[in-house]
C-alpha cells in the first residue's frame, strides 16, 4: 500500500499550484496559539447537514485538514483499500435512494428539519492563554434568556443556537486569586441551502457509492445476430447464484439484488460528483455555517428533458420485479420549486443561496459522439445508427448552433427567480476533455481499456476528430453561454451571466481515459491489457476464469489513485455493470444475457466519465468560485471574540 500513499502525497504537491487550500482551511489547521489572548471560538457540529451522522462529517474533516479535496479524495481511497469512503455512509443520509427528502431527519439523535432546520448544534471553546484549572462560568442568550452553566475551561461547551437568531456567548474565567475575566462574542450560524442541477457530470455517473462485488466466475452475453455458439464471458456480479450459462436465463429480479448501490440509482447520483464534494468543502472549510444541500441532478439530462421536463430513470431501484423500467424522473426545476416552495411555507424568509450546474452535453449528443468513436463491428454499429444511439460531429455541431443557445435563455428564465434575479449564484462548471493526455495530445485510440466488449474499440480518426470539436467549438461555446460572451446576447448581461469555473482543464490534459501510469493500481497494470487482450476468448476457460492475467476479478478496487481521471468502458462495467432498464423499449435486452444488455453494461455505468479523483479536481476548481459568490471569506471571519474589561471582584473575593 505504500506506493499508493506516495501517490497520494505527490499528487497533491504537483497540483498544489492550482488547487490551493483555502484560507479558511489553513488557519483552522494553524488552530489559536496557546499564548494569544483569551477568545471564545466556536463551529457548527457535522455542519454538512445531508450527513445524519457527525462521525462521516468527521472523516472528510480530518483528510482535508491542510489538503486539496483531490489530495484528501486520494487519501481516502487509500484509507478505504480502494472500496470507496461512500459505501457506508450511502445509508446514513438526510436523503433516501429514492430522492425524497427526510421531513424530519433524526441527525445524531436529534430530529430536525433537513430545509429549514430551528436550530444549529454548536460547540464552544475558550482558547488562547487559558489558565491551567481555570473555572469557566458560561452565559449563553438569544434574546429570551440566558442558558448558563460552570465547567472547568478546558472542558468544550456543546449546544444548540436557534435559528435567523442572534447568540451573545459570555464567559466569566476565574483562576485562583487572579481578577476573574470576562469575554463575549456574538454567535450566529448561516445555514446556507445549495442545490446542484444538471446531467451525468453532475450526478457523479461512473462512481456507486457502493460499487459492484465481482466474481471470479465468468457471466455469458450473446453476440448480436449470432448463434447459440456466438457468446462470450466476463466476470459476473459476486453472490449471484442464478444462470450464468447463455442457455441458462434467470429473472431480473434475482441478479438485481447484487447491483451497485447509488444515492439516487433512477439518476446515478453520487456522494463522489464534484457538485457534492463542493457542498461538503465549503462546510469543512467555514466552521460558522452549515450547508443544505439539495441533489438533483440526473445522468441522461438535457435542458429540455431533465431541467424542465421529466425523463427516463438510468435504472429501477433495486428488487423491482418488471423487466423494463417504467419509473420517471420529475423535472429537476419543477423539484427545486416544490422544495423551495415547502421550505418557505414553514420559513418564509428561507432563500436559495446557490445553484451548482453543469448541463448541455446531452443537448449536443455527446453520448452518441462517444458511441461512434468506441463501437467498431459493422452489426452493432448498422443497430445503433438506426435506433438513434449514435451521433456525429456534424450533427453535434447543428444542435450546438441552433438548440443550445434557446435553452440556454429559456433556462435563465427559469433560474432568475429562484435567486432573486441575479444568476452569478448559480456557479455553472464546464467539462474536462475526456481524451487528452501527456500535456494535451488526444488518446491514440484503440481497444485498450475498452475490451470488455468485443464490439468495442476507439477508432483513432474519429477519436481525433471528436477531440478537436470538443476543444475547439463546444468548450468555448459553453464558455460564451454561461457568461454572455462571444456574440451570446442576454436581455441583462450583468444580472444574467453566471459564475464560470474552467480552472480544472488543464490537469485533465495529462489524465484522459487513455492515462496510464507506474503508480496506478497493480491489479490494473497486470489485468487490463494495454494491447486490449484483457480477456480470455475460451468460451470454456472464460465461464471460470474470464481474466487472462489469471488473478481474481474481485481484486479490482475502483477508489485507488489512477493516472486517468476518466473511466473507460473496463472501469465502467468493473465498477458498476449498469443493467439498462430505463432505455426505451426499442434498446431494452430482452433477458440478462441480451446483446444489448452486453454493449450498455459498460456504456451506461459511466464509460468517459470522470472517476472520483476527476470530480475532486473539478471541486477543487468550483470550491473558491462557490465561497466567492456567497463572500464567506468576507462574512464569516474564522473567529469573533470581544474583550470586555475585567470585572470587578466579589465581596467573597476581597
Amino acid at each position: 500500500m505504500v506506493p499508493f500513499s506516495l501517490r497520494a502525497v505527490l499528487l497533491g504537491a504537483l497540483i498544489a499550484g492550482a488547487l490551493v487550500i483555502p484560507q479558511a482551511r489553513r488557519a483552522a489547521a494553524q488552530g489559536i496559539a496557546a499564548d494569544a489572548p483569551m477568545q471564545i471560538s466556536w463551529e457548527v457540529r457535522n455542519r454538512f447537514r445531508l450527513f445524519r451522522e457527525e462521525r462521516d462529517f468527521q472523516l472528510h474533516v480530518e483528510a482535508m485538514r491542510n489538503r486539496s479535496i483531490l489530495s484528501a479524495e486520494d487519501v481516502l481511497e487509500v484509507q478505504s483499500d480502494g472500496r470507496g469512503w461512500a459505501r457506508n455512509m450511502v445509508n446514513r443520509l438526510c436523503i433516501d435512494n429514492q430522492g425524497r427528502v427526510s421531513e424530519p431527519c433524526n441527525r445524531d439523535n436529534v430530529k430536525e428539519s433537513y430545509l429549514t432546520p430551528i436550530d444549529h448544534a454548536i460547540t464552544v471553546r475558550l482558547t488562547g492563554a487559558v489558565p491551567v484549572g481555570a473555572t469557566c462560568a458560561w452565559s449563553f442568550d438569544d434574546g429570551d434568556g440566558p442558558q448558563q452553566s460552570t465547567f472547568d475551561c478546558a472542558e468544550p461547551v456543546n449546544l444548540r443556537v436557534r435559528y435567523g437568531k442572534q447568540t451573545v456567548a459570555t464567559v466569566d474565567v476565574t483562576s485562583g486569586p487572579d481578577t476573574p475575566q470576562r469575554i463575549s462574542t456574538e454567535i450566529q450560524v448561516r445555514d446556507i441551502l445549495i442545490a446542484g442541477l444538471g446531467d451525468s457530470i453532475a450526478s457523479g455517473e461512473g462512481n456507486p457509492d457502493r460499487p459492484i462485488a465481482l466474481s471470479d466466475e465468468g457471466f455469458c452475453f450473446r453476440y448480436y445476430l449470432g448463434t447459440a455458439a456466438a457468446q462470450y464471458y466476463r466476470p459476473s456480479r459476486a453472490g449471484y447464484k442464478g444462470g450464468r450459462a447463455c442457455e441458462a436465463p434467470d429473472s431480473l429480479q434475482n441478479w438485481q439484488r447484487y447491483a451497485a448501490v447509488w444515492l439516487n440509482a433512477a439518476c446515478h447520483r453520487s456522494l463522489y460528483s464534484y457538485q457534492t464534494r463542493t457542498a461538503l468543502a465549503l462546510a469543512v472549510d467555514y466552521p460558522h455555517i452549515a450547508v443544505t444541500y439539495l441533489p438533483l441532478a440526473c445522468t441522461g439530462a438535457t435542458i429540455a428533458d431533465g431541467l424542465f421536463g421529466s425523463q427516463r430513470a438510468r435504472e429501477c431501484p433495486p428488487n423491482k420485479s418488471a423487466t423494463t423500467c417504467q419509473v420517471g424522473v420529475n423535472g429537476q426545476l419543477s423539484e427545486l420549486k416544490d422544495a423551495l416552495a415547502a421550505a418557505r411555507r414553514r420559513q418564509p424568509d428561507r432563500k436559495l443561496d446557490l445553484v451548482l450546474l453543469s448541463i448541455g452535453a446531452n443537448d449536443i449528443y455527446f453520448s452518441g459522439l462517444v458511441a461512434d468513436v468506441i463501437v467498431d463491428t459493422v452489426t452493432e454499429r448498422t443497430l445503433f445508427r438506426r435506433s438513434g444511439v449514435m451521433a456525429t460531429v456534424d450533427e453535434s455541431r447543428d444542435a450546438l448552433t441552433r438548440d443550445l443557445p434557446q435553452g440556454f435563455r429559456k433556462l435563465r428564465d427559469a433560474l432568475k427567480p429562484l435567486l432573486g434575479g441575479d444568476l452569478s449564484h448559480v456557479v455553472y462548471t464546464a467539462y474536462a476533455n475526456p481524451a487528452l493526455y501527456q500535456g494535451g495530445a488526444p488518446c491514440p485510440g484503440g481497444r485498450a481499456g475498452f475490451d470488455i466488449h468485443p464490439s468495442f474499440s476507439a477508432d483513432p480518426q474519429r477519436l481525433a476528430n471528436v477531440t478537436a470539436y470538443v476543444d475547439r467549438e463546444f468548450l468555448p461555446q459553453l464558455k460564451a453561454l454561461a457568461t454572455c460572451q462571444s456574440g451570446i446576447l442576454c436581455r441583462d448581461p450583468a444580472s444574467d451571466r453566471m459564475s464560470f469555473v474552467d480552472a480544472h482543464q488543464p490537469a485533465f490534459a495529462d489524465h484522459g481515459f487513455c492515462a496510464r501510469g507506474a503508480n496506478d493500481p497493480e491489479f490494473d497494470r497486470q489485468c487490463f491489457s494495454p494491447e486490449g487482450k484483457s480477456f480470455d476468448p475460451d468460451i470454456v476457460n472464460s465461464a471460470s476464469q474470464p481474466m487472462l492475467c489469471g488473478r481474481s476479478a474481485a481484486e479490482y478496487r475502483p477508489y485507488l489513485p489512477r493516472a486517468r481521471w476518466i473511466r473507460d468502458a473496463n472501469d465502467s462495467y468493473f465498477a458498476a455493470m449498469t443493467y439498462p432498464q430505463g432505455l426505451p423499449s426499442s434498446m431494452q435486452p430482452s433477458d440478462i444475457h441480451d446483446a444489448t444488455w452486453g454493449v450498455l453494461s459498460a456504456v451506461y455505468g459511466g464509460a468517459v466519465h470522470p472517476s472520483a479523483e476527476g470530480h475532486a479536481a473539478m471541486a477543487d476548481a468550483v470550491l473558491p468560485a462557490a465561497a466567492a459568490v456567497l463572500q464567506l471569506d468576507a462574512a464569516v471571519p474564522d473567529v469573533m471574540s470581544e474583550p470586555a474589561s475585567p470585572i470587578a471582584p466579589t465581596p467573597q473575593q476581597r
